[in-house]
């Protein structure tokens, strides 16, 4: 019998229908009260870890050795790190009809999204802006990922935030329309390892990573493989920063919808809706209600 609840998560992956259980709280008997000469002193309250850490999900820290151990653990884990493109639900029949998420700059557009989420001004400035200097291509020309379900950007969008970075067609809209397509950095690093090896051509990752706004000109710019691979791990490994929150992962010209593992969607109207667009499409992925990721960062840690 399958595991999985009723909005479409497996393995327990739902904190709705699989709400962590209380922790149980046994009796101990009180230990001899030490001498005044030899008690200890209670601990800095400066030890507990930060609600951003908690947040993030890192573990409590529990002395220098587990914390280096848990980075060094984040670190290698890279390949698991989940990738979000959020675009609207009525996007979604173009993006099925081209097989793919196009860049803004991609000669392989027939018609624009039916629903821009991103403004003028800003489609302007980061066609302008180049990742790697003169002769690289413009970030208009990589198709946006965030690193997060509760990126900056998005958050703002649910909390009414005026973001000059965002239309009024994306400020207008139903948060519930919006859907959330997932992948892996693994399967996009397999993907790219595979097209090398059919064109007997070396593998080279066309993906950048920032560790804010792309377009933004304090921003950071992972530009090639390693200096992509260590901005990834670092943005991982610090549960302290959340910069994570703010952070791209850029991936050249195309992305395909292959590629793409889960679509998140608001309720269960929204995933009915969903499976029929994509009853059509030779690639269906599995389509779950996960409401967290459609409530702003605080609401959705109450939930």
């Amino acid at each position: 019998m399958s595991d999985e609840c009723i909005h479409g998560l497996e393995g327990g992956l739902c904190a709705l229908c699989f709400p962590k259980a209380a922790p149980e709280i046994t009796a101990v008997a009180p230990a001899p009260r030490a001498s005044r000469a030899k008690a200890s002193r209670a601990p800095s309250l400066r030890s507990s870890p930060s609600p951003r850490t908690v947040t993030l999900g890192a573990p409590k820290p529990v002395g220098s050795v587990k914390v280096a151990a848990t980075a060094r653990a984040v670190a290698d884990s890279v390949g698991e790190q989940r990738i979000y493109h959020l675009t609207h639900i009525r996007n979604l029949a173009g993006i099925l009809e081209s097989g793919a998420l196009l860049a803004d700059t991609s000669e392989a557009w027939t018609t624009r999204p039916a629903v821009d989420i991103s403004s003028a001004p800003n489609r302007d400035t980061r066609r302008t802006v180049l990742v790697a200097g003169d002769g690289s291509a413009s970030v208009a020309g990589y198709v946006p990922f965030f690193l997060s379900p509760n990126a900056r950007l998005w958050d703002g969008l649910l909390t009414g935030t005026a973001d000059p970075r965002l239309s009024a067609d994306a400020h207008t809209a139903e948060i519930f329309d919006f859907v959330i397509l997932v992948s892996t950095v693994k399967k996009l690093r397999d993907a790219h390892v595979a097209a090398a090896v059919e064109e007997e051509a070396e593998a080279v990752a066309a993906v950048v990573v920032t560790d804010g706004d792309a377009a933004g000109t304090l921003t950071r710019i992972g530009a090639t493989p390693e200096s992509c691979d260590s901005l990834l791990r670092r943005l991982r490994a610090d549960a302290e920063s959340d910069a994570i929150l703010r952070a791209e992962l850029l991936v050249a010209e195309t992305f395909p919808f292959d590629l793409v593992t889960l679509v998140g969607v608001a309720n269960d109207k929204v995933r009915d809706e969903v499976r029929g667009i994509l009853a059509t499409s030779a690639h269906r992925p599995k389509v779950a209600v996960y409401p967290p990721w459609f409530h702003a960062a605080e609401a959705a840690t109450a939930l």
